[in-house]
């Protein structure tokens, strides 16, 4: 299972993003997260395979890729919601 976190580098929203990854990793360090820059070429076909049409968007993926939970308010979920995901 994996976190992906779906970010736009030049969106006032980086640094809600900035903020959530460096809080959650100091208190779960052993919970990685995958941050995608949408505006990459790879992050772009990752974003459209998702669907994803807000930044940021944040999805709990299983190891087949297929969604297990997704936050796409345009916000970012609470910690404990992403860690239950993160640690599985």
């Amino acid at each position: 299972m994996k976190v992906l976190i779906f970010y736009r580098q030049n969106d006032e929203t980086h640094r809600a993003v900035d903020e959530f990854v460096r809080d959650f990793s100091k208190q779960y360090p052993d919970a990685p997260l995958t941050l995608i820059e949408a505006d990459s070429v790879e992050g772009s076909e990752q974003a459209q395979i998702y669907d994803i049409m807000q930044y940021p968007t944040v999805i709990a993926a299983a190891d087949d890729g297929s969604t297990l939970q997704r936050w796409d308010s345009g916000i970012m979920p609470l910690m404990n919601e992403v860690s239950y995901y993160a640690n599985q």
